[in-house]
């Protein structure tokens, strides 16, 4: 393993140094190699390591790729580890959105354009009268993934995408929807489109938490 580690970091170095930028072809497995001074397993093991966190995109028949390194793509791996939360720490993650997610809304209610914001009401609007729990946690993510989105920054974004994976709001929605809260969060999520709509980021914000606090307090008393 620790000649694997140099391996990844050495891979890593030339990436930071700008010598490999994203885009570019790494070279042949046995020069690069050589020019490590390490063992081609080695090397193939650090590949693979890098290329299962979305640095290295390993291409079949054409050799391997840096990935664009763009953050979605760094923090996937985030979302993968997120859903093996045990339960006694699901309301840290939601203590976590508590944090990002009414920020991104406010930003986001200075930052969307007239489209977007047809496109979340859209999202709103298809919604049906008596939605399944499918239906629910899909309409549910979408519009909080259009929301971080639209704050302009791709790292919030895909910090509140990892922490809101489908698994997470499956069990949330479960619970919510025995609870008969399904007309209680369409109402804050209109009122979060609105505030959006009319541009008034504080009032974004404010519904933001109430919404995040109002499901982690449900959680609380459930778990």
């Amino acid at each position: 393993m620790a000649v694997t580690d140099a391996a990844i970091d050495s891979i890593k170095d030339m990436i930071l140094s700008g010598e490999l930028a994203p885009g570019d072809r790494l070279p042949k497995e046995a020069d690069l190699a050589e020019r490590l001074g390490l063992s081609r397993n080695s090397l193939r093991e650090a590949v693979r390591a890098l290329a299962l966190i979305n640095v290295l995109d390993v291409r079949q028949g054409d050799g391997t790729y840096v990935t664009s390194l763009e953050p979605h793509l760094l923090l996937d791996a985030l979302s993968f580890v997120v859903d093996f939360h045990l339960d006694d720490t699901v309301l840290q993650f939601f203590q976590v959105r508590r944090i990002l997610e009414p920020a991104a809304t406010a930003m986001a209610a200075t930052r969307m354009g007239d489209d977007d914001i047809e496109d979340l009401r859209k999202i709103l609007d298809s919604l049906p009268a008596e939605p399944s729990v499918e239906q629910l946690v899909a309409n549910d993510l979408e519009f909080h993934q259009r929301i971080a989105a639209g704050s302009g920054n791709a790292v919030l974004a895909s910090l509140i995408e990892s922490l809101s994976g489908p698994t997470t709001r499956a069990r949330v929605w479960r619970g919510l929807t025995q609870e008969g809260a399904l007309g209680k969060t369409r109402e804050q999520h209109v009122a979060i489109y609105e505030a959006i709509a009319s541009h008034q980021p504080d009032i974004a914000m404010a519904w933001a938490t109430v919404h995040v606090a109002g499901v982690e307090g449900w959680l609380r008393q459930a778990l």
